[in-house]
């Protein structure tokens, strides 16, 4: 029996403890709000997330945009960055994208709580929200918070679900957050996918005997199905409408082929989007396969990739997973399995999150090229089960400790390593981000808002130049300029020269007679943006008579309109 005294230092040990946890949140808070308060510089930004809904401003409405091949994905959080963006601010979108984040760590704070206790709650609250691959989504203006938050807010509902005896409101709920998610981003898909999966294995496992039933286990799925269908229809039935197939650009030359030659209109376009159908639609290599070529990694170094995701992560390099998790996230999820929990239902809780975990991450594995990003929807159920091993560790340390003060100690000190540890680990991650970001010469006034933009996108300086001095209605080429076009208030043709686009259909052309420059000025466009070193790279690669033929197009460049950061802009030949 617990003395009183005991229960009066447990009691104020807990309150020290949440005191502290709740200061380090604030800290984490606010310098995650300094880190998103500057210009938005990040490509997706620039390609999708802000550059469709500007143009969906400008045009009055949400409207078919083919040049673009990201128009046609799914925008739930992207119609929210409107707001803003038609009050003339694009630094508020990275708050809103981080709200997303903030609301999925409210709702495992209450789900941790209620299993394992306030402090526990708190800590899986400030461990989530400082994991590095969240942390860096919440500086940026992306969607995959989103997607997070809405596939969090399914897998709790669908517990809440199993707990309560299997109510339809709770399935019904559940099914709605996991169709937002996938009207969030494509890769709720493969939520969609796993939770309708997981729906009636879930029933069978917590349903009595009496209730079992596989009819009805099937019924239980087939109503959440139709319920995020229900969420996610309004872009399924806009995609349809503009290209006859519902889910845009994925697979288009399946649906293609079901629907017959000419149901698609955009399949008969003169290739605006032939980049994006050779990134959906072409044969990809074995992941394996494709990592021997680009890397030349072993056997053994292929067979570990599931567990170099938690240890190698590294922003920006696709070698190593383009992000960042922790390693805690692998380590203390397994101890959650060694120290299983007395209760049964937290037992099936705990193998429901596990199975989710593993589908989800391998059906993006197989399907998608390695990015940490693409998985981030598996961080929360590890939160959850790295609360349950910390909890058996210490639950493990107790029992083999003596009793009284001693067996205190030592579970407060072990509490304080694992803890300290997984923290300081995202800690050294968030210090890293001042010096990357660099917020604070920003504002403090120190450096102006053209001059940070400048700093991460050299380009800048020349899209200016070109917003000062075309017309609005200008087309222009954009070469090697990776479809960043938020801030261009000219119309931009954006071209990859190695990719099937203009150069190679015009080169590939059976007639010779038409010149490169005419061929430009019938599509309308009258100016070249290029960046120098890569252009000239390509240049160089092709052979004689194409280059001859190409030249023409940069009879201009020796002297262009404005030449700065390795970029050039000058006007097409008559």
């Amino acid at each position: 029996m617990t003395s009183p005294v005991a229960k009066r230092s447990t009691a104020g040990l807990e309150t020290w403890l949440i005191g502290g946890l709740l200061l380090l949140l604030v800290g984490l808070v606010v310098a995650t709000v300094l880190l998103g308060s500057v210009p938005p510089v990040d490509r997706d930004a620039l390609t999708h997330h802000l550059f469709v809904p500007r143009l969906w401003l400008e045009h009055g409405g949400i409207h078919e945009i083919p040049e673009i091949p990201f128009s046609y994905y799914p925008m739930n959080l992207d119609l929210l960055y409107t707001v803003p963006l038609a009050l003339g601010n694009d630094i508020v979108p990275k708050y809103i994208h981080y709200l997303f984040a903030l609301l999925t760590a409210l709702l495992l704070h209450r789900h941790i709580a209620r299993r394992l206790g306030r402090v526990y709650g708190l800590l899986g609250a400030v461990f989530f929200l400082s994991v590095p691959v969240i942390l860096k989504l919440s500086i940026t203006v992306y969607v995959d918070l989103g997607l997070v938050f809405f596939t969090t807010a399914a897998l709790l509902l669908l517990l809440r679900w199993a707990e309560e005896g299997f109510p339809w409101r709770w399935l019904v709920l559940a099914g709605l957050c996991c169709g937002l998610g996938a009207g969030t981003k494509y890769n709720g898909l493969i939520a969609v996918v796993a939770l309708t999966l997981l729906v009636p294995v879930l029933y069978q496992r917590g349903a009595g005997e009496a209730k079992q039933s596989n009819g009805r286990a099937l019924l239980c799925g087939l109503v959440f199905a139709l319920a995020t269908l229900t969420a996610f229809s309004p872009w399924l039935v806009r995609n349809y409408l503009w290209t006859g197939n519902p889910i845009y650009p994925l697979h288009d030359r399946l649906f293609q082929q079901l629907a017959g030659p000419d149901a698609s209109r955009q399949a008969a376009a003169a290739g605006s989007d032939s980049e994006l159908r050779q990134q959906t639609d072409a044969p990809r290599a074995n992941v394996f396969v494709a990592r021997k070529i680009l890397y030349d990694e072993s056997w053994w170094q292929a067979l570990l990739l599931p567990v170099r995701f938690f240890f190698e992560g590294r922003d920006d390099d696709p070698r190593y997973f383009d992000g960042k998790l922790n390693p805690f996230l692998l380590v203390l999820p397994v101890l959650a399995f060694l120290f299983r929990p007395e209760e049964m239902q937290r037992r099936r809780e705990q193998v429901f999150l596990l199975a989710f975990t593993l589908l989800a991450f391998f059906f993006t594995f197989f399907q998608e090229s390695l990015r940490i990003r693409y998985v981030v929807v598996i961080v929360p159920p590890l939160v959850i089960l790295a609360m349950d091993g910390l909890q058996g560790l210490l639950g493990a340390v107790a029992s083999r400790t003596g009793a009284g003060r001693s067996r205190t100690v030592a579970v407060l000190l072990v509490a304080v390593c694992v803890s300290g540890l997984m923290l300081a680990y995202n800690g050294r991650y968030l210090g890293e981000q001042f010096t990357v970001v660099k917020p604070l010469p920003y504002l403090r006034g120190e450096v102006s808002r053209d001059d940070y933009i400048t700093a991460f996108r050299p380009e800048y300086p020349a899209i200016r130049f070109a917003n000062a001095t075309l017309p609005p209605d200008a087309r222009v080429l954009c070469l090697f300029l990776g479809n960043r076009g938020y801030y261009m208030n000219f119309k931009p043709v954006f071209e990859q020269p190695h990719e099937n686009g203009l150069f190679a259909r015009f080169l590939a052309a059976p007639e010779q007679s038409l010149a490169i420059t005419a061929a430009m000025r019938e599509k309308g466009i009258t100016h070249v943006l290029m960046r120098d070193d890569l252009t000239a790279a390509w240049l160089h690669q092709l052979d004689e008579a194409d280059r001859q033929r190409i030249a023409p197009l940069f009879a201009h460049a020796a002297q262009p309109l404005l030449r700065q950061n390795g970029h050039s802009i000058f006007p097409i030949a008559d």
